[in-house]
């Protein structure tokens, strides 16, 4: 008996010393000097960029690896269940990649705090009568395999007992929302702030009813009792939350999203392949250093791409520029729209040399934006009542919250270039970045017309337009900055 109890005791003590001898994950991680982060590629969380790697999964771990203090090594992938084993054979550190908190994922993996909602949306092709439930499918409904929605569609039919759909591994999510546009299959599930996304460039694609409401979003990590690294996660999802680098993110890549409308984007969509192409060329030629795409989006919000367009201010042209403005950059006629682009190319350029440099992109762009529209004095006045009330005047996010304030007697009356329609400058900037985005995904995607191929040519527009303003035009420049205002 002895004996036994002497093996016994040699067994624990060789496991505690085996015990011992783990590291811990955050140990290792630390040993290492590298964070492993997996992703599934995709607008939302990963993707390559003509200025780098961006999007918002991927800088909110890269926050996260700076507070451990380690290197970031951020692995893409394009299905779930190549993602998921990699995390279980200890291959990948955490899953971030805006995944919803699921009772039966969770039985298998260990969920980091909380730190968005987003509701998951059934979709179909414009055009189709509209489901409002379930009952109302016609056709095929098809989900990513293992994601949150086939993890949902499996708890709702046990509500809808008839309820079936197909699921894939050999498309992502975007591509089966093209797939419903190109009619290859009738419905989808989609998150919402994918969808948002997406339909910038897609706009028949319509939401039928919210299948789910309030999904928590959280990263993920292996469920094997180690907390070293899920210890760390709490008071850094805190300090992001405290500290308003969250809402930043939230508002680079999904801020000017939220808002959609059907009839605006389809007939942007339109007027992309259809008269874009006839200024495209200008747009190039003179933009400079600036993407030619973002003067354009830019003169889309300002006149549509109308060379003809005034507003009742007295802005005109196709940059819609004061006459004050016009004379500032060499611009003798405002109707013909070469003038005018290269006009507005100009200022736009000056605008932006008046944001300072230790702005950093593309913060810098949107107040630009923000000032080419409303004017840089007001823009400032903003940025000063955004350090008063303790946030940052650097950050767009935070004076985009404040520019508003600008309409109350309360805030204006202290500044020194006083009332100004400041949220007409947040949406100016929202609708710019929203036509920016989709043409530069158009563009990159060969969906733009090629210029040469259009029967109109750049002299027969030059043509087709006034030739001389009228000359009693004595338009008034309308803020202190001199430059153009709201125009509707």
């Amino acid at each position: 008996m002895q004996k036994i109890l002497a093996i016994f005791t040699l067994v624990l003590m060789l496991c505690a010393c085996d015990m011992q001898q783990q590291p811990s994950q955050l140990a290792h991680i630390k040993a290492q000097n590298k964070i492993r982060v997996g992703t599934l590629a995709g607008a939302s969380n990963y993707y390559q960029a003509p200025q780098g790697v961006q999007g918002f999964e991927y800088e909110l771990a890269q926050e996260f690896a700076d507070y451990v203090g380690v290197e970031l090594e951020m692995v893409p992938f394009f299905n779930l269940t190549d993602m998921f084993s990699r995390l279980e054979s200890g291959d990948l550190d955490i899953i971030a990649s805006g995944l919803t908190y699921n009772t039966i994922r969770a039985e298998h993996y260990r969920f980091g705090p909380t730190y968005r909602t987003i509701s998951q949306k059934l979709v179909y092709k414009q055009g189709r009568t509209r489901p409002r439930e379930f009952a109302d499918l016609t056709g095929n409904l098809t989900v990513l395999a293992k994601s949150s929605h086939s993890l949902a569609l499996q708890q709702l039919k046990q509500l809808h007992p008839d309820l079936t759909w197909h699921e894939t591994e050999d498309m992502d999510e975007e591509e089966l929302l093209q797939a419903v546009i190109d009619g290859e299959i009738d419905y989808t599930l989609a998150d919402s702030h994918t969808l948002s996304l997406f339909r910038r460039y897609h706009p028949n694609l319509s939401i039928g009813f919210s299948v789910t409401r309030n999904d928590p979003i959280a990263w993920l990590l292996r469920k094997d009792g180690d907390d070293s690294l899920y210890a760390l996660m709490v008071p850094f999802f805190g300090d992001v939350k405290q500290n308003n680098q969250l809402y930043v993110l939230e508002e680079k890549y999904f801020g000017h999203v939220r808002q959609f409308n059907y009839v605006n984007t389809l007939a942007y969509i339109e007027a992309i392949k259809e008269t874009l192409p006839k200024y495209q060329p200008w747009f190039e030629q003179y933009s400079g250093n600036i993407d030619w795409r973002l003067l354009a989006a830019l003169s889309y919000q300002e006149s549509m791409w109308n060379p003809k367009a005034k507003s009742p201010t007295g802005v005109r042209g196709i940059m819609m520029l004061t006459q004050t403005t016009a004379k500032q950059v060499g611009v003798t006629n405002r109707l013909e729209p070469e003038q005018n682009i290269k006009g507005g190319a100009e200022y736009l350029a000056k605008v932006i040399s008046w944001i300072p440099e230790r702005i950093p992109q593309p913060d810098r762009t949107w107040f630009a934006l923000a000032s080419y529209n409303v004017g840089w004095g007001h823009v400032n006045d903003a940025r000063i009542i955004t350090e008063q009330e303790g946030a940052s005047p650097d950050k767009w996010a935070d004076v985009k919250k404040r520019l508003p304030l600008l309409i109350k007697k309360r805030y204006y009356r202290k500044t020194k270039y006083g009332y100004a329609r400041g949220d007409v400058a947040v949406q100016y900037v929202d609708n710019i970045r929203r036509y920016y985005d989709a043409l530069v995904w158009l563009d990159e995607n060969d969906a733009i017309a090629n210029p040469s191929e259009e029967e109109q040519t750049i002299e027969e527009v030059n043509t087709s337009t006034e030739t001389s303003e009228k000359p009693n035009d004595t338009t008034q420049p309308d803020s202190q900055e001199q430059q153009t205002l709201e125009n509707n």
